[in-house]
């Protein structure tokens, strides 16, 4: 039995190609906009997820800069007013646009269970256990657990046990005995990953973009929610907190619960 700790790894963002926003905006007569971001107006470096959010949203109106649209009369050129005012008037289609990739680490099965049940607006990969062969149960524990020495006891070897018995199997079955056809390894890996607690750490790449993340992070550092995923998202909810302020800096944090001013956007 390994003692992990759940990761996240921040893996993508959005890249704009600001050539291509150029040739639109030379048709459409919002070269003002690109203007701005020459001149660091909008954020420096530049911040390319906020951008993109942006850039989605004055598409809608037309409101690159007044007079385009003869309805548009003014316009904010300050864009974290800009986005707060997309935040606020829940204009939720134009962060659909905005995704980020995580490399979610050690994390149990208990824990992707609950994370696939967010499915709109994310795509998973996850670490296949029908092909990859148990060689160990890596395996989180929680403080309160960690300060249990009873449980503790009682705990790790019943997950050494499974430890041996999954190492007994792939010697039983001859797994890695020369010869053996990478179809039989599968079928044999598949049958020994019933013997593996839901718990047994694991990977998966997750994306998701930033309206599944707004809703997700708060429901998953609410008070009620799981321990493990509430842990997780307060470290998803750091990093995006520090990549993307403009759209995740409106939140609360209260002894880890992550509440947004601006809520079903």
């Amino acid at each position: 039995m390994k003692s992990v700790e759940p990761e996240v790894h921040l893996i993508a963002r959005p890249q704009l190609d600001y050539d291509e926003i150029a040739r639109y905006l030379a048709d459409v007569g919002g070269q003002s906009w690109l203007e701005r971001l020459d001149r660091g107006d909008l954020d420096t470096p530049l911040n390319d997820p906020q951008n993109l959010a942006e850039f989605a949203g004055r598409l809608c109106y037309r409101s690159w800069e007044p007079g385009l649209n003869p309805n548009v009369t003014r316009i904010r050129t300050d864009q974290d007013a800009y986005l707060g005012n997309i935040l606020a008037s829940m204009h939720g289609s134009v962060l659909e646009h905005v995704s980020f990739s995580f490399v979610l680490h050690n994390v149990s099965r208990v824990l992707t269970h609950e994370l696939v049940r967010h499915r709109p607006g994310t795509a998973v990969s996850q670490e296949s256990l029908r092909f990859v062969r148990l060689t160990d149960i890596p395996f989180w524990f929680p403080e309160w657990a960690k300060d249990d020495p009873e449980l503790m006891k009682r705990a790790t070897d019943m997950l050494d046990q499974m430890e041996r018995f999954q190492l007994w199997m792939a010697d039983h079955f001859g797994l890695d005995e020369e010869g053996v056809a990478f179809a039989e390894k599968k079928h044999r890996t598949s049958f020994m990953r019933r013997f593996a607690p839901e718990g047994v750490a694991t990977g998966l790449v997750w994306t998701a973009n930033v309206r599944t993340l707004r809703h997700t992070i708060e429901a998953r550092t609410a008070p009620g929610a799981e321990e493990e995923i509430r842990l997780l998202f307060g470290r998803i909810a750091e990093l995006l907190r520090t990549e993307a302020p403009a759209l995740f800096g409106d939140y609360e944090v209260t002894d880890g619960a992550w509440v947004p001013t601006w809520r079903k956007v």
